[in-house]
């Protein structure tokens, strides 16, 4: 693993990654219980290349997948994906000093994991798309009827990208997964690309206040970038 360079302070990634995680991380990172939501209709936005939505439908479960990249050839989502495998384990390794290598014990197996959901997600997608497992979509406006989920699950866009994406988008999108949840939202993590907290959390949770939207910072085991043992739980 790399040293830190010097004065680097945060993650460097120059776009948004079509990078994914598996199921095994998913019920660590959002504290879900396979027996408690086995009878909900579940929703991954954005779902990157996940494995969630596709072992998810290999136990029998009702879960779908939104990506602005869904609808693009199988090919071209791997290849996107093994070049942002690469891209965002180069920049890990620049800065390991703002990551807790536990779960993750080495950078190689962090890359194994990241190549699993890749290679699991490539083999349900073809399938999955003409069942509709797999649907194009873009934060804040999503291709769903109001109240089209009972559990909405976002992971690693919204502040991890805070640095690219401002509090009104954030708000927006919020608004949006709120509306497609009959239930709840669940988002990780509540850290920026330099590990630290985002800082307009008090702004965000005062506007989700005055739109009638309980929002709750609940504790979570998982916690791979430092500090990111939190998720932002919403409901009507």
């Amino acid at each position: 693993m790399k040293r830190p360079d010097a004065g680097q302070d945060r993650i460097q990634l120059n776009r948004v990654a079509f990078y994914g995680r598996t199921l095994k991380e998913y019920l660590k990172i959002f504290d879900l219980d396979l027996s408690l939501i086995q009878e909900q209709k579940i929703l991954d936005c954005p779902a990157g290349a996940s494995s969630f939505v596709a072992e998810a439908h290999k136990l029998g479960f009702d879960a779908v997948g939104c990506d602005p990249l869904f609808g693009s050839d199988i090919r071209a989502l791997f290849e996107r994906g093994e070049q942002d495998i690469s891209h965002v384990i180069e920049r890990v390794s620049s800065v390991p000093h703002l990551y807790k290598w536990d779960f993750y014990p080495s950078i190689e197996v962090l890359e194994r994991y990241r190549k699993e959901a890749l290679e699991r997600f490539s083999l349900d997608y073809p399938s999955g798309v003409l069942e509709n497992r797999y649907i194009k979509g873009t934060l804040p406006c999503l291709p769903f009827p109001d109240k089209s989920f009972d559990l909405v699950l976002s992971g690693h866009f919204l502040f991890t990208y805070s640095d690219q994406l401002d509090i009104s988008f954030h708000m927006n999108s919020i608004l949006e997964l709120v509306r497609v949840s009959s239930k709840e939202v669940r988002i990780y993590p509540l850290q920026g690309p330099d590990a630290k907290p985002y800082g307009p959390m008090d702004t965000l949770l005062s506007f989700l206040e005055k739109n009638k939207i309980k929002a709750d910072l609940m504790p979570v085991s998982f916690e791979f970038q430092r500090g990111s043992n939190q998720i932002l739980r919403l409901s009507r």
